[in-house]
């Protein structure tokens, strides 16, 4: 017989693609806390091309990323651990923080993309993957 996909597994055990998406968040915030430091330390690092970056003080907009990618780190590690309202924190966070990578397409288009990109993929396991596949009884 086989069980409905519907249904979490009879022992509640969380999907791996939500240990995936705890790793991905810790990469992810450690990534926007090396970006935060880079423009606190050097507002001169952003190089800028086109008609320039959309912020005025690069220096203050360091402080939200570092603070952004703490609480980002913080929050995948509550997802490896099953923290159950790490989820929808994390699903909030990372929405924030693919927004925020709008700032940044000015400056470096790519990098945004690819943030982004990472962003929707944590969103989508988040939100699908909580249970893992039904076992067969």
């Amino acid at each position: 017989m086989e069980a409905h996909r519907d249904r979490p597994p009879a022992g509640g055990e969380r999907s791996t693609w939500i240990a995936f998406a705890g790793v991905m968040m810790f990469i992810l915030g450690c990534l926007d806390v090396i970006w935060g430091i880079a423009a606190i330390a050097n507002s001169e690092i952003v190089v800028v091309g086109g008609r320039g970056v959309m912020v005025l003080d690069i220096t203050a907009w360091g402080w939200v990323q570092l603070i952004l990618g703490a609480v980002i780190i913080l929050t995948g590690v509550g997802l490896m651990t099953g923290n159950t309202a790490a989820r929808w924190v994390g699903v909030g966070l990372v929405s924030l923080n693919a927004i925020m990578q709008v700032v940044w397409f000015s400056a470096a288009p790519l990098w945004a993309l690819l943030i982004i990109a990472l962003d929707v993929v944590i969103i989508y396991q988040l939100c699908v993957n909580w249970y893992g596949e039904d076992s067969r009884s």
